[in-house]
């Protein structure tokens, strides 16, 4: 069973907007990503929201989205809370969990080609670009509680990642994806560009 999170529950400070509800390719940028999703093999798909979450939710309505929506009353005590809450509502049936973040899209094929490419015999795969990695990050179902007892204090996703370093496989792409960060008005023109979203 593949499983996946989808960290919206920050903020959004640079942007002045939440990033979730953004405009892209005619949907918001959050059900782009629940929908590539799916489409990539995802069999569940776990969205965990916060700072304006009920806006958020408004919006996903009328598009179609197959997920499960957890809401962060504690969102603003940073990212690794969100990513407990996601971790606890992933099955425990979960072979392998992609991670993701709302303001780092990723097409169906790129999303579909990581996660083909790992080995459960590992602990995970995570796309390099250069010699750096970037997201998503597929990680395998047997660390779930270690996901689930993540914390600011430890860095959160980046402590699980480093416990496990030698364990993990690099999926190398030669696509300038890993990039793509929006976090600023200036930030989404350029994704919207390079996705070909621009008008």
């Amino acid at each position: 069973m593949l499983s996946s999170i989808v960290l919206a529950a920050g903020f959004s400070s640079r942007m002045g907007r939440p990033k979730a509800l953004l405009e892209w390719g005619g949907e918001p940028l959050i059900a782009y990503h629940v929908h590539q999703l799916r489409e990539a093999g995802a069999d569940e798909i776990i969205v965990v929201l916060g700072h304006r979450g009920d806006e958020i939710q408004r919006g996903m309505r009328g598009h179609n989205l197959e997920c499960r929506v957890m809401l962060n009353s504690l969102f603003q005590l940073g990212r690794a809370s969100s990513l407990r809450l996601g971790a606890k509502a992933v099955s425990r049936d979960a072979d392998a969990i992609i991670i993701t973040s709302v303001d780092q899209p990723r097409p169906a094929e790129f999303v579909r080609n990581l996660a083909a490419a790992y080995k459960p015999a590992r602990s995970g795969v995570r796309p390099v670009h250069n010699g750096h990695h970037g997201h998503p990050i597929v990680l395998s179902g047997n660390l779930r509680e270690e996901l689930m007892a993540a914390t600011e204090e430890s860095d959160g996703l980046l402590a699980v990642v480093r416990a496990h370093e030698s364990e993990l496989d690099d999926f190398p792409t030669s696509d300038d994806l890993l990039s793509l960060d929006i976090n600023t008005p200036d930030d989404y023109q350029a994704a919207l560009r390079r996705f070909g979203f621009a008008r």
